[in-house]
């Protein structure tokens, strides 16, 4: 059936140097921030079973890796430490000495201002219970004893050199205590990305390996409920009432939806979280012949900036990098 003489939307489709032409969302490297691990104790990179090649990094190889992220033009990292002792404070989390100071240390000391250092700002990986806080005596996590603990991390990270901080724990006014905090010692421009809209969700399954996670049970109490949207755009509006530089949204791929709603009342960049069970989702699928897993990959980052996303952090950022140059 004929479309008439002007109704013919293919024509545009026709041949990819067209499409190219047309693309109305197109990805940039420097859109993208990679996830590192970073683990004290170790003389080798360490393999990570759940995620195909992604390892936990010594501090030398962590330095190679940025190497090759300055190299590709990724905009960032994002540093996550495993540490090797862990208690019920978290103590690592804030010693100057710890293994995710050393890591900012080290990369700013190499790289200085080409390449954004991020530090996730969180307690879970240094604790022996595996929760983002400190616990109350009935194993609730104390909102405002966790505060205390992120203001002093935020110190900690803001003086080896970070250049953001990614509040991930999901505590109430997180983000108001850092900010001052840091800007009392004078830390005036340490940028804030605060998760804003982190929900529990079964994706997470890979990144607890990844750190050696002592969690038992779930953070359900604490990090957003899958089903709920208002509470969500609420959560974002109270971080840029206290001052976020950058709202991100996490997991990305189930939650297209609050992406685009936080990029409706945001007046700061948005950011996007494609976490580790998405990756590994897909690297599983590949691994078996099911998808390609270049097209997936690209075409699930695509799907996240549409959204709204200005800002990806995701595992395949090198991988997505060096097929978009």
């Amino acid at each position: 059936m004929s479309t008439g003489p002007y109704l013919r939307p293919r024509r545009l489709r026709r041949t990819p140097a067209l499409r190219r032409l047309v693309a109305e969302t197109r990805l940039h490297p420097a859109e993208l921030v990679l996830p590192v691990f970073v683990r004290e104790g170790i003389t080798a990179p360490v393999a990570i079973e759940a995620m195909p090649g992604v390892v936990q990094h010594t501090l030398d190889s962590l330095v190679a890796e940025a190497h090759r992220c300055v190299e590709a033009g990724v905009g960032g990292v994002m540093l996550f430490g495993v540490p090797l002792v862990k208690d019920a404070r978290g103590s690592g989390a804030d010693d100057p000495s710890g293994i995710l100071n050393v890591a900012v240390e080290r990369l700013v000391s190499e790289f200085g201002e080409d390449l954004v250092v991020m530090t996730d700002l969180c307690l879970d990986e240094f604790t022996d219970h595996g929760h983002c806080g400190v616990l109350a005596a009935d194993g609730s996590v104390d909102n405002d004893a966790t505060l205390e603990r992120y203001a002093a991390m935020a110190l900690a990270q803001a003086r080896a050199g970070a250049h953001v901080l990614g509040l991930s724990g999901m505590m109430d006014g997180q983000v108001a205590v850092v900010r001052e905090a840091l800007d009392g010692a004078g830390f005036l421009d340490t940028v804030i990305l605060a998760y804003a809209a982190k929900y529990t969700s079964g994706l997470y399954g890979p990144f607890r390996e990844a750190v050696q996670s002592s969690l038992v049970g779930d953070r359900a109490a604490y990090q957003q409920d899958p089903a709920n949207a208002t509470e969500a755009i609420r959560e974002i509006e109270l971080d840029l009432a206290e001052g976020a530089d950058i709202v991100m949204v996490k997991p990305a791929g189930p939650h297209l939806d609050i992406i685009a709603a936080a990029a409706e009342i945001s007046n700061v960049p948005v950011a996007a979280y494609q976490i580790s069970g998405e990756f590994s989702q897909i690297e599983a699928a590949a691994e078996r012949g099911w998808i390609d897993r270049d097209r997936v990959m690209l075409e699930s980052l695509v799907g996240i900036k549409r959204a709204g996303a200005q800002i990806i952090l995701t595992y395949y950022a090198l991988r997505a990098a060096a097929l978009l140059r």
